[in-house]
This record gives structure tokens, C-alpha cells and sequence, in this order.
């Protein structure tokens, strides 16, 4: 018995987290359909939170490069007065981007929706 109430707060405790993550999310960025994302991007900061060697494969043209993983050196080269479109290859990277981005004052959040994966639009390669 004491098994199944260990079980059940476990499962308990991961829910809580799982929901507490999605309303953190839902309150820092706001998901965008690749139409949506098309019609505002321009007119806004382009970031792709990759890593250099994703970047380098294929990104959306105009775009620049702050890896996820370099973003809490590197957030000051984001101006927080503008918009900022954010993409990665899933969702995860940017949607953890934002929620940092939110915490250092940027209010103007927004996420392509799947990520660079389902982007059909044009795409820039290094050779």
C-alpha cells in the first residue's frame, strides 16, 4: 500500500510540473503559425536559438544565431524594446529562450509553432 501512495505522489508532483511549466510558457511567448510568424517576422528580431552547426545547415532567411546555449551571455545583442520571433528545430529550445528572455523584461515573445521542422518557407544554407 505504501508503494501505491509513493506512486501516487510521484505522479502527483510531475503533473504539478508539467502545469506549472505550461502556464510559465503560455505567460512568456505566443505560439504562431508559420502564416502568423511569416506576416510579423520582418518587421521584428529573427532569432534562431540552434547551435551554430544546425544554423549553418539551413535557417530562415534573416535570421540571426544566439544559440540556446550561449543566450544568457549573449541576450543584450536582443533589443527588448522590439519584437522578438524565436525558432528552434522542435519548440523545446525556444519556448525555454523565452521564459528566460520574459524574466530579463523582453514582453514581446513569440515562438514559430514546430519549430524550424515544419517551416516550409525559404531557408538560407552555408556552403
Amino acid at each position: 500500500m505504501d508503494v501505491l501512495y509513493t506512486i501516487a505522489i510521484v505522479l502527483g508532483i510531475i503533473i504539478v510540473y508539467v502545469l506549472v511549466n505550461m502556464l510559465r510558457l503560455k505567460k512568456a511567448v505566443t505560439n504562431l503559425t508559420q502564416e502568423e510568424f511569416i506576416q510579423g517576422y520582418r518587421k521584428a528580431q529573427l532569432i534562431d536559438v540552434r547551435e551554430v552547426k544546425e544554423f549553418d545547415s539551413g535557417h530562415i532567411l534573416g535570421a540571426r544565431n544566439v544559440p540556446s546555449t550561449q543566450l544568457r551571455q549573449r541576450y543584450k545583442e536582443i533589443r527588448p524594446d522590439l519584437p522578438v520571433y524565436l525558432y528552434c528545430q522542435n519548440s523545446g529550445r525556444s519556448a525555454r529562450a523565452a521564459i528566460f528572455l520574459k524574466k530579463k523584461g523582453y514582453n514581446q515573445l513569440y515562438q514559430l509553432q514546430g519549430g524550424f521542422k515544419s517551416w516550409t518557407g525559404k531557408v538560407k544554407t552555408k556552403a
